[in-house]
């Protein structure tokens, strides 16, 4: 369960500026990285924090560029926007 009190344009803003230029790659290693860097930045449980990222996805904060379904395409960048 996601607190109401989470920014998650503030959030986003936070991914966006600890991950490096072109970061992250892959959907399910993207979506790694990203869950450890709230965990590391805002001490979220592993838990919480794949939770946030399955959020911020579905409203489109964060946005996979390639298809994860297809081997060719699983390996595109994530498009991350503070601005969904």
């Amino acid at each position: 369960m996601i607190p109401e009190d989470i920014d998650l344009q503030q959030l986003t803003a936070d991914l966006k500026n600890a991950l490096g230029p072109g970061e992250p790659i892959g959907y399910l290693r993207g979506k790694s990285v990203m869950r450890n860097l709230l965990v590391d930045l805002r001490g979220f449980s592993q838990l919480e924090a794949e939770e946030l990222i399955d959020t911020m996805e579905t409203r489109g904060f964060l946005r996979f560029l390639g298809d994860p379904t297809e081997r060719s395409v699983a390996d595109a960048h994530w498009d991350i926007s503070p601005h969904a």
